[in-house]
């Protein structure tokens, strides 16, 4: 009887690969037998090092066995001093241009970077190859705050204060610095292959930008959208500025909720309500006391008084708002206006004054009464203590608090009320939803589109005043002598300024500049044109470049940066600044977890790029999708290191077998073999046509992808085509082509399909993996340009879908061969027969790549027949079903010595029994089932489950070796 065997399932494993796990792709790979035992007649191979030899900037796989990371450097400058970054308008005329985020001077490269600079990198490579004219923009942001702190501490370890040099002094040393230091997140960026247009660097307080600025705020004060005012901002106590809202982190933290008597004025001692707060310090500048209007328990206080606790008696009204949370803490809200945004917002609306107890440095002030001087957090314990003297404390209990902290500097932010500079944002924020809705800006991924939405729907009037020294000074003078919030002049500089005070207060008038800066944000929301030349809307670069095609950045930066981008174009030129958002997601640690110095998971980009290489780093991160976080570990960059060093070992197969350069004949031959009509397509062999067809599927459907911008699919289709399609069936197939004992006839087409599939893989991967796929090219023959700057592959070429079809049952029953070798144990270099059976057409077509088959089976190739009926011997083979009218049959005793495999499964069924015995026996024991723990109970029924399988199995085996030992005799 013959054992069948039906491949339908994932069962049976291939006996010549060992599983390939690729964590990142969650796919199967397989490798194939080595073919050491062949005979073949090999052709002398052939190393080509062209640019090597040239130019000296590659190294060739002649060279090398493995890609060097050292050279990526090399390449990158070679590449800059060919001068491929910048745009070229002789293939187009439509430039695709990207502004990139820029980094703050004070950075240095983290993961966030490299992130967007792989992204940003895939479409700008993608698109010059697609022969646009590519502008990516770079540049460094001033960074206010970040870079001031990294100066102030600089000059502390030299025993020296920032006040003590004066503003003009400390500017200085602070463009020093900035010379000296500023160019490092620079070059870390060059480190990635990012392929920018340096020439045209820029800085944020460059010349150009800060005129750009400047017009920016006089243009939006003209048009009465930039007003002066005293209204509740976050305010850094020890930096003595405002702060945005991006630069506070909120953390959780164990603090405690205080409860506190309030007496109603004009009741008895059981009259008060009580107040659960987190900071019971800012009573001082309490206004009012609120509770819901349906609240039973205060009803009866509403309209009364309340005495404000330590304050010699104050009193404030007792009110009643909807908004007050009966459940939480007790119910009573006190209203402190000056210290809490919502209680800001609601004292507004309510028409309640606005109360401020706190100086700029974190100290009370005189409102606070004896607690004036005291710092903020001193004066919380010592309030609490007196309070509990003088029976005012109810209890203080634990409780997880929200606590707002700086991310430059790392300490509690106050909501103070200060004087600052503001931006008018509803008008704005209108034009800017209308461009989404009217389609003339795309969000990707589309789920932002509604944040983006809700937050402009919803804005709040931009604080853009900060008081440091480092940044755009606001361009506003006051009048020596006048009242700064009637009197002044907005100008372009001091002396328009002085000249528009003499003509408005005479000759003799003293004016002096305010003295605080803008945001860094204002001036990063005019990224996108201020670089380009705006205001001068008639330079090169704005006319050419402007708007941008797409702006790519992290989701977290959506509203602070993005949206202001938007509604500063729109305002600016009348035009949104890029046609799309690319949003990317945040990288996170192999748990899931946000890196942190705290947590010691962060991962340095330039560490990785040591040992795994730049290609492995960028192409890990490219595999994201748009928008969701990004899990990295080692395991991922591992397999994509393994995937570089696959590339090259490809790279070197396919050099080692083309045709010597000088055998001028052999590659006119190889040469005059073309793939981009259907009839030169319909007459190449099965295995050429299979995979010609797939590349062309390739290249239609990664260029789709690239294109909708869906870049994890792009690697993903690449990488699967590449490794099992190309390089473990073709690359294995070619090698009865090349290497075929009868001659060489077959060489040249091979060698053509080699070097035909392997150049259009490099194309399609370069922007992901810039570096060892031009170094590859740069080794191939006949190749006088640079990858960077190659077309893109042609599109819609000629597929054969029935080649496809024919060619996934060749590897059908090849698998199925291989999988009964891996199940029987068959020694990899033993040579067996095989029966191959099934309808005449399905042979015609197999019977053709009858060496293939034998090759990549490890066949006896004397002894593969075809047939269209089981051969004789049929009872002593192991039967196997490929697919529906494909089969095999494979006799058993090339396979396998029946005689010792009897005695070795007879044993090993032994060993089986008694282990299932034993298990048998503790599952049909009462104390054990009412004893052991589910869990334990239901592991041991799955393992005897286990076992029972496995011993029918073998009994089944053990029936078919004997059953063919009684036919054989």
């Amino acid at each position: 009887m013959a054992l069948q065997v039906t491949l339908s399932g994932p069962f049976f494993i291939s006996s010549c690969s060992a599983h390939r796990f690729n964590p990142l792709l969650f796919s199967q790979r397989r490798r194939c037998f080595p073919f050491s035992h062949w005979r073949f007649t090999r052709i002398k191979p052939r190393f080509f090092a062209v640019a090597a030899s040239e130019n000296g900037a590659f190294t060739s796989p002649e060279i090398a066995k493995s890609f060097d990371f050292s050279s990526e450097e090399r390449i990158y400058k070679w590449w800059e001093s060919q001068g491929y970054f910048k745009p070229n308008f002789e293939r187009g005329s439509d430039p695709f241009v990207i502004p990139m985020p820029p980094p703050n001077v004070t950075g240095s490269l983290h993961m966030g970077h490299a992130m967007f600079v792989t992204l940003e990198d895939i479409m700008v490579r993608y698109n010059r190859m697609k022969g646009r004219p590519t502008l990516w923009l770079p540049g460094t942001d001033h960074a206010g705050i970040a870079t001031q702190l990294v100066v102030e501490k600089m000059l502390a370890s030299e025993g020296i204060k920032r006040t003590e040099l004066g503003r003009e002094e400390f500017i200085k040393r602070v463009w020093e610095w900035k010379e000296k230091y500023g160019g490092t997140i620079t070059n870390q960026i060059k480190r990635l292959g990012a392929s920018c247009d340096w020439t045209r660097e820029r800085f944020t307080l460059d010349e150009q930008l800060s005129r750009a600025v400047i017009e920016a705020f006089i243009r939006l004060h003209e048009k009465g959208l930039i007003y002066q005012g005293s209204y509740l901002v976050n305010w850094s106590p020890n930096l003595q500025t405002a702060v945005s809202d991006l630069e506070v982190e909120y953390s959780e933290e164990p603090g405690f909720l205080y409860h506190i008597k309030y007496r109603v004025a004009g009741g008895s001692r059981n009259d008060f309500l009580t107040v659960a707060t987190t900071r019971p310090e800012t009573l001082f500048g309490d206004v009012a006391i609120a509770v819901h209007p349906k609240d039973e328990r205060y009803s009866m206080y509403i309209g009364r008084m309340a005495i404000v606790p330590m304050t010699y008696g104050r009193h404030v009204p007792i009110i009643s708002d909807r908004h007050v949370d009966k459940d939480f803490g007790t119910g009573v809200l006190k209203i402190s206006p000056g210290h809490d945004h919502n209680d800001y917002f609601l004292a507004r609306k309510l028409g309640l004054p606005i109360l401020n107890v706190m100086n700029k440095d974190g100290t009370l002030n005189e409102v606070a009464g004896l607690y004036c001087g005291m710092d903020r957090f001193e004066a919380r314990k010592q309030l609490w203590s007196e309070l509990e003297e003088t029976g005012l404390a109810v209890k203080k209990e634990p409780h997880t608090l929200r606590v707002p902290r700086s991310q430059r500097g790392g300490e509690v932010i106050e909501p103070l009320v200060s004087k600052q500079w503001f931006v008018t944002m509803e008008p704005l924020a209108e034009k800017a939803l209308h461009a989404v809705e009217k389609g003339e800006l795309t969000i990707l991924p589309e789920r932002f589109e509604k944040i983006y939405n809700h937050w402009l729907s919803n804005i709040k009037d931009w604080c853009i005043s900060r008081q440091l020294w480092w940044g755009h000074r606001i361009p506003v003078w006051y009048i020596e002598g006048k009242k700064c919030e009637e009197d002044y002049i907005v100008a372009r500089n001091a002396d328009e300024a002085l000249e528009k005070a003499h003509k408005k207060y005479g000759k003799d008038v003293i004016i002096y500049q305010d003295p605080d800066v803008l945001d860094t944000w204002f001036s990063s929301a005019l990224w996108p044109f201020s670089t380009l030349g705006w205001p001068d809307v008639s330079s090169e670069d704005f006319k050419k470049f402007y708007p941008a095609t797409v702006l790519e950045t992290g989701h977290d930066i959506l509203f602070f940066w993005v949206a202001r981008m938007v509604m500063m174009g729109i305002e600016f030129t009348g035009t949104v600044p890029f046609s799309y958002v690319y949003l990317h997601g945040l990288i996170r640690d192999s748990q899931g977890r946000k890196m942190s110095k705290t947590l010691g998971n962060v991962v340095d980009p330039l560490d990785t790029i040591k040992d795994y290489g730049t290609d492995a780093l960028r192409f890990t991160l490219a595999l994201g999708t748009a928008g969701q976080d990004l899990n990295l570990s080692t395991e991922r960059l591992t397999a994509n290191k393994a995937f570089t060093n696959k590339l090259w070992n490809a790279g070197k197969f396919v050099l080692q077998n083309l045709p010597s350069q000088a055998d001028t004949y052999a590659w006119e031959t190889m040469l005059a073999c073309k793939f981009d009509r259907e009839e030169a397509l319909l007459k190449l062999p099965l295995p050429e046509c299979w995979v010609v067809s797939k590349l062309h599927i390739l290249i239609d459907t990664v260029t789709a992808s690239y294109d909708k911008f869906f870049f994890g699919d792009v690697g993903r289709e690449i990488y699967d085509f590449f490794w099992s399609d190309f390089a473990d069936w073709y690359i294995e197939a070619s090698k009865a082509r090349l290497y075929h004992s009868g001659g060489n006839s077959a060489a040249p087409l091979a060698q053509a399909v080699l070097l035909y599939v392997f150049e259009n893989v490099l194309k399609l991967l370069h922007p992901f993996m810039p570096f060892v796929t031009e170094e590859l090219w740069q080794a191939l023959p006949k190749r006088k340009g640079a990858l960077i700057v190659s077309p893109w592959p042609q599109i819609s070429l000629p597929q054969n879908a029935n080649s496809i079809k024919k060619f996934e049952n060749f590897q059908a029953l090849t698998r199925a061969i291989r999988n009964a070798r891996a199940e029987y144990s068959v020694e990899p270099a033993k040579r067996i027969s095989a029966s191959i059976v099934a309808s005449e057409d399905v042979i015609q077509y197999i019977s053709k790549e009858k060496e293939v088959l034998a090759l990549l089976s490890r066949l006896d190739l004397e002894n593969v027949h075809f047939t269209d009926s089981p051969p004789g011997d049929a009872n002593q083979s192991v039967h196997l079903v490929a697919s529906e009218g494909l089969e095999a049959y494979l006799p058993l005793a090339d396979m396998v010595d029946i005689s010792a495999e009897l005695d070795r499964l007879s044993k090993r069924l032994s060993k089986m029994q008694t282990e299932y015995e034993g298990l048998v026996d503790r599952l049909n024991s009462p104390k054990f089932i009412e004893k052991a723990p589910e869990d334990v109970v239901c592991g041991v029924r799955e393992k005897a489950a286990e076992a029972e399988e496995k011993i029918n199995l073998t009994k089944n085996r053990l029936s078919f070796l004997r059953s063919s030992v009684s036919a054989s005799q």
